[in-house]
């Protein structure tokens, strides 16, 4: 009996450890498309747009193999307490980590049609916004493997970082189209490649959020969101 028990414990190991490199499988994927998409986006290169929108297909399929596999554990191993909270969780990021490709792919799409237009000058902006976003990722990534809270809180207090980039370059691309009308299609394309990057840093924070009730079994406090581009409702 006991060596049955063993081979369960063991095989239920070897299980969550799967679906952990699944997950860490899934977000280097998505550090790698945000990374390329944006690269594009700066080098106006449309051939390398195409290969992250194409390259989304691998983000998709990981996301059901972890989904799969979670559903497998959770149906043969039963599991209670913490262990149920880490699969579903981890299911959960999985999905958050689908979206965070498919916001690379959209900022890909973006990067071509910017490569047929003038090029905006507050671009600048967006690798430096880019770098805070995949640094969140990375980080938040460690925390769920490591179980580690206190780098989760760090990355959830980090996200401020990325809404005031957005908020930079939000007021900086408005002054640009007001003193430059003929940019104003271009200059709404790079607003939304922000928004893009400013959505995944709040799904980074949302994983984080998600490590920190896996390990503690408590939620942390919503942190109110600073979003200055409301002032363009006023202009």
């Amino acid at each position: 009996m006991a060596d049955t028990t063993a081979h369960t414990v063991k095989s239920f190991d070897e299980d969550i450890a799967q679906l952990r490199s699944i997950i860490t499988r899934m977000g280097g994927l998505c550090e790698v498309q945000i990374s390329a998409a944006v690269e594009a986006l700066v080098t106006r290169n449309v051939d390398a747009a195409l290969q992250v929108v194409a390259d989304d297909a691998r983000i998709d399929a990981l996301e059901a193999e972890a989904e799969a596999l979670a559903v497998r554990i959770i149906a043969l191993r039963a599991p209670l307490a913490g262990d149920l909270r880490e699969i579903v969780s981890a299911m959960k990021i999985a999905g958050v980590l689908e979206r965070m490709g498919d916001y690379a792919k959209n900022i890909a799409k973006r990067a071509s049609a910017l490569a047929q237009a003038p090029p905006v000058e507050p671009v600048v902006i967006v690798p430096e916004m880019a770098r805070a976003v995949i640094g969140m990722i990375r980080d938040v990534l460690d925390a769920f493997v490591d179980r580690d809270v206190e780098l989760a809180q760090a990355v959830c207090d980090r996200d401020q970082q990325v809404d005031d980039f957005y908020n930079s370059l939000f007021r900086s691309l408005l002054t640009f189209m007001m003193e430059n009308p003929h940019y104003i299609t271009p200059s709404t394309h790079l607003l939304f490649v922000a928004k893009n990057l400013e959505r995944i840093g709040d799904h980074a924070t949302s994983v984080a959020e998600m490590v920190h009730f896996t390990v503690t079994g408590e939620h942390i406090v919503d942190r109110p969101k600073t979003d200055d581009t409301s002032t363009f409702a006023r202009l």
